[in-house]
Order: C-alpha cells, then sequence, then structure tokens
C-alpha cells in the first residue's frame, strides 16, 4: 500500500510538472503575440549597415503552405550555450594600430569592441612567440634556453600588449583571450628553424609544456587574464612560415603526458586546452584519437578548427564538425581563424568575401559551434604586415598613408551575429524553407532572440518567419544579411 500511495504521488507530482511546462510554454508563445521585432539589414548595393529597416508584429500563425518560403524557429528546442564572437590580435595588427592617430584608434577601438556603438566583440585570439603576422621571427627565451630562465614576454609590451589592454577596456572587460603558438623555439625543433615544418624533439617536451604556463602567467601578471590556449595552430601544415607538425597521435601523447598534467601542477587547470586548431577536413580523425583516449581526452576542453580545406576550390567541409559534435557531444567546437586570402586593395568592397563569412557562422553554429574567432583585426594598405608576403584580408584595413580606416562588408557581416548575440546565449533550432536562406538563432540571458538570415541569392525575398505558433512577414533583399530581434 505504501509503494502504491507513493507512486500514486510520483505520478501526481510529474503531472503537474507537465502541466506547469505547458503553462510555461504557453505563455512565453502568448508574450510574443502583437509584440515587436525589429529587423536590422546589411545589402549590397545599397547603403544598408547593419540599419534598422523595419519593425514588424507577430500574429497568430496558420499552416505554412509550400508556395510560401519560411524560416521556422523552434524556442523549445535548445542547444548549445554560446562562448562569444572575435578576432585575432596579432603583431601585425598592433603594428598598424599603433601607426593610427589618437581619434583613429578610438574608432576603432569602438566600432570592434563598444557593445552599443559597436559590434560588441567578446572573444580574441594572439600569437605564443611569431606567426606570420609578425614583422619577423622571434621567441621569448634565449638560444639554447631549455630551462627558460631567460623568458620575457618584452617584445609584446611594445605594441600587442598595449592594444590587447585598450580592447578589454573597450569592452568592459568581457573579453575572453586564448593563444597558439606557432611554432616553438628553433632549438626544440628537428629543423632548427621556427618556418617550414619540422617537429618538436621529445627531449624538449616537458620545456616546451612549461613554456605555455610561463605565457600565461606573464601576460597575466599584465593583467590580462587568459581564458585558454591551442597547442599547436595548424600542426598538418608545412608552412614558408612559422609552423610545426604534431600527427594526432603526437598531439594526444604531449597534451595527456605534459601538457595537461602540466597545467595542473601549476594551478592552470581552469584554461581551456583546445586541440587541433587547423581545417575541418581532418577534424575527424583528429578529435577520434585524442578524445578516445580518457587520458589525454581529461584534458581537452575541445576542438578547434578553421576553415582553408577551401584553398584547392573545394566546398566548405560544414558536416565534419556535426560528426565531431555527434561523436563526442561534451567536447566544445571552436572556430579560431578565418580569412579571405590573396589580398587585392581594389576589391575591398567584394561581397562574396563577406558571405563566405555568414555562410561560414551559420552553418558552423547550426553545427554545434559555441564560438567563432576572425583572423586579424586590423592590416593595412597592403594586406600585411607580414614577413613572408602571406597577404590577406581583414574585415577592417588601414591606409597608413592617408590614415583612413576602411570597413569592409565582412566588419558588418560578422557583426550581425557579434553586436546580437552574447556570450551566455543558447542555440535555438532554426531551419528554412528554401536554399537561397540560411538561419540561424539564439536566446539571449536578457530573453531577447536574435534570428540571423542571409539571403544568398540575387532576387529579393519575401518571407514568413514562424515562432512556434506566432508567424511575421520580413522582406529580404538581394545578396543580404538581416539580425532579427524580438
Amino acid at each position: 500500500m505504501a509503494r502504491a500511495a507513493a507512486f500514486l504521488l510520483l505520478v501526481t507530482m510529474l503531472s503537474a510538472c507537465s502541466v506547469q511546462k505547458q503553462a510555461l510554454s504557453t505563455q512565453q508563445e502568448f508574450s510574443i503575440e502583437g509584440k515587436n521585432l525589429t529587423v536590422y539589414t546589411t545589402a549590397d548595393s545599397a547603403n544598408l549597415k547593419i540599419t534598422q529597416t523595419s519593425v514588424r508584429t507577430f500574429e497568430q500563425a496558420g499552416q505554412p503552405l509550400e508556395t510560401e518560403i519560411s524560416v521556422f524557429v523552434n524556442p523549445d528546442k535548445i542547444f548549445q550555450q554560446f562562448v562569444g564572437i572575435g578576432g585575432a590580435v596579432t603583431d601585425a595588427s598592433a603594428e598598424v594600430f599603433a601607426k593610427l592617430s589618437a581619434d583613429k584608434q578610438k574608432e576603432f577601438l569602438t566600432a570592434y569592441y563598444d557593445k552599443e556603438l559597436g559590434i560588441g566583440y567578446s572573444l580574441m585570439r594572439t600569437n605564443i612567440n611569431s606567426c606570420d603576422f609578425s614583422s619577423d621571427s622571434y621567441v621569448y627565451v634565449k638560444d639554447n634556453d631549455k630551462d627558460l630562465t631567460t623568458f620575457s614576454i618584452a617584445h609584446d609590451m611594445q605594441y600587442r600588449i598595449p592594444l590587447i589592454k585598450q580592447a578589454i577596456n573597450k569592452a568592459g572587460g568581457d573579453i575572453s583571450l586564448f593563444a597558439s603558438p606557432w611554432s616553438p623555439p628553433a632549438f626544440m625543433k628537428d629543423n632548427k628553424s621556427m618556418l617550414e615544418g619540422g617537429k618538436l624533439l621529445p627531449e624538449y617536451y616537458q620545456s616546451w609544456a612549461n613554456y605555455f604556463t610561463k605565457f600565461i602567467k606573464a601576460y597575466e601578471a599584465e593583467g590580462i587574464p587568459v581564458w585558454g590556449i591551442t597547442i599547436q595552430n595548424e600542426p598538418m601544415a608545412t608552412q614558408r612560415w612559422e609552423s610545426c607538425i604534431f600527427t594526432a597521435e603526437e598531439e594526444r601523447d604531449f597534451l595527456k603526458n605534459y601538457l595537461g598534467p602540466t597545467m595542473v601542477n601549476q594551478n592552470l587547470a581552469n584554461k581551456k586546452i583546445l586541440v587541433w586548431d587547423h581545417n575541418r577536413d581532418l577534424v575527424n580523425q583528429r578529435a577520434n584519437v585524442i578524445f578516445s583516449d580518457p587520458d589525454a581526452a581529461k584534458y581537452a576542453w575541445g576542438l578547434a578548427f578553421h576553415w582553408y580545406e577551401t584553398w584547392a576550390g573545394g566546398q566548405p567541409m560544414f558536416e565534419n564538425i556535426a560528426h565531431v559534435k555527434e561523436s563526442f557531444p561534451d567536447k566544445n567546437l571552436l572556430f579560431t581563424e578565418g580569412c579571405n586570402e590573396k589580398f587585392d586593395s581594389t576589391k575591398y568592397f567584394f561581397w562574396p568575401n563577406a558571405e563566405r563569412y555568414g555562410r561560414s557562422m551559420i552553418n558552423d553554429f547550426n553545427n554545434g559551434t559555441v564560438g567563432w574567432t576572425d583572423w586579424n583585426i586590423l592590416l593595412d594598405e597592403t594586406g600585411g604586415p607580414n614577413h613572408l608576403d602571406n597577404l590577406c584580408f581583414s574585415p577592417v584595413h588601414a591606409n597608413t598613408k592617408t590614415g583612413e580606416l576602411i570597413f569592409t562588408p565582412s566588419y558588418y557581416y560578422i557583426g550581425h551575429f557579434s553586436k546580437f548575440i552574447r556570450p551566455k546565449a543558447r542555440r535555438v533550432s532554426t531551419n528554412v524553407s528554401r536554399s537561397d536562406l540560411l538561419s540561424t538563432s539564439f536566446l539571449n540571458e536578457n530573453g531577447k532572440m536574435a534570428t540571423v538570415v542571409m539571403n544568398q541569392s540575387s532576387k529579393q525575398i519575401t518571407y514568413n518567419l514562424y515562432v512556434g505558433t506566432k508567424t511575421t512577414e520580413v522582406v529580404i533583399p538581394p545578396h543580404a544579411i538581416q539580425t532579427l530581434v524580438y
């Protein structure tokens, strides 16, 4: 009898919870009917740059028709928590920034990092030792100093650290900074060079692990919190510039036997460690090798990736990211680098460059990515400086001869996400009924939903936005991106 009574009580409680959940859901649905939705638009061949273009009102929805174009948002299906969006503060970016006038520096910082007046970047990457976007190769220790007794970040104090501090201040302190190495010092490698690939010699594994902790502590002593690190930038690329090769097994063993335990021993276990930091093409093999080993996986917060698998004319392999999330749902996915290559100053306003950002960000988020980091935040009129002429685009360029700042369409496309989707937001199920449109949605902590819609076509499209049982009609211009806030 006692068991029966307990069972009846449990059923009653579960039923009450179910009713309460339904009531809350109904209340949420009811609350948007008659409420406003604000549309912000950036479009090709129009003077629209994250411009408020309309205010719509929700009403009760009927059955969608196959002849309609629709975007469906299901607020009852919630996925990964958002970390942030940002870009890399490289030596190149910092050196160009230092050449700007005080007024232009203020304009630049506001444009990227101010939450109200700018696009509110909340994520930042920087380099450990030099990278291709440095004016020369350098390290933080003297040659053959295996014990790192000469370790010093004095090099970074001239340009990079001042810019990082100003950016963090402009963002109100809300920046998650992570750092990535392109190469260990030459004396630690088998090719005795920071360039052209090569491998870290086994006798320097512990020294290199200690190097990471020295870097973190040195930056934090300067008042710059370090959120995380990646183990190696592009570990399968032998580049003309700084590079170092790690096979999946080598990266796994370095993580589990050296870097992971060293971070723990140095009281840095709270820092996020990300593996891979290379393209989507080989991402599944890397995840399988490292995350299937529990002794390595316990140290890895997640996996970092880039978009350059398209370098040979291929298509972005977005589905590979979804497969990693499917296989290892407890690991986080972070996009850590992307840029438009082959700089050409006549193509500052080449719209497909911006659409590449929008397409990647929407697909990456819909496949489980928690954050998205662009490459250089600022480059000059040559697409540099870069000490080996690997010149690229950035969302903002500075003409150091005229002092002008050039905001490319890519800046505004990124802003449609970073300005309206804030850290700790949760992705919400979103689908489209026509392939001309791409869309993703996030629910912010303040209760505001941001749905991003991108029109890849050359035609104006009228679509119906369905949010649960409510709907409204929106018009998007050709080759445009919109953020709907409601």
